[in-house]
Order: C-alpha cells, then sequence, then structure tokens
C-alpha cells in the first residue's frame, strides 16, 4: 500500500513539474493568460466625471488613465491571471492524486 502511495505522488510530482517547465504547457498557459488578460481589460472600468472639469485637469486624469490601462495594467493583469491558471492546473492534478489515493485505500478494504 505504502508503495503505491509513493508511486502516486512521484506521477503527481512528475505532472506537476511538466505544467510548470515543459515548454507547450507553458506556451499554452501564456496563451490562456493573454485571452483571459485581454478580455479583463477590454472590460475595464471608465472613469466619469461627475462634474464637468477644466480641459486641462480632464486631459491629465485622461493621460494617467490611458497610461494605466495600456501600460502599467496588461503585465501585471498578465501575471496575476498566469499564476491563477497555473494553480488551478495544478489543484486538478491534486485532485487526481487525492482519487487515486482514495482508489487505492477502497481496494484494501475489500
Amino acid at each position: 500500500m505504502k508503495q503505491k502511495f509513493k508511486e502516486a505522488l512521484k506521477t503527481f510530482r512528475m505532472e506537476v513539474y511538466k505544467v510548470e517547465h515543459d515548454p507547450s504547457e507553458l506556451e499554452q498557459l501564456t496563451e490562456d493568460a493573454l485571452a483571459v488578460t485581454k478580455d479583463s481589460l477590454d472590460n475595464a472600468y471608465k472613469y466619469h466625471f461627475h462634474k464637468l472639469p477644466d480641459a486641462s485637469r480632464a486631459e491629465v486624469i485622461n493621460m494617467i488613465n490611458n497610461y494605466t490601462l495600456e501600460a502599467l495594467l496588461p503585465p501585471i493583469v498578465e501575471k496575476v491571471v498566469k499564476r491563477q491558471l497555473l494553480l488551478e492546473r495544478k489543484l486538478e492534478l491534486l485532485v487526481g492524486l487525492m482519487e487515486e489515493a482514495l482508489d487505492k485505500i477502497g481496494e484494501k478494504d475489500n
């Protein structure tokens, strides 16, 4: 029984390593992250003035908003989304490991 658990854990660790380091997996992860990032940034909120400001102030605020949405936010959102997708894939592998462990426990009882 202990040997079966060791094998299942070794398989889990190999799959996690592959998800983290395999070039094709990383490419797919990056594509998924870019798609989610693009969708998120396309749905970015727009700032509406409650009172009409003077033109120079509105221009500065719009410059800051545009810079934030076009330069600062995309790499940050991309990194967060990529990390989230990686964790989701690891969680799927962990669920598979737990199911396998429970199946092996069930086999022992029968």
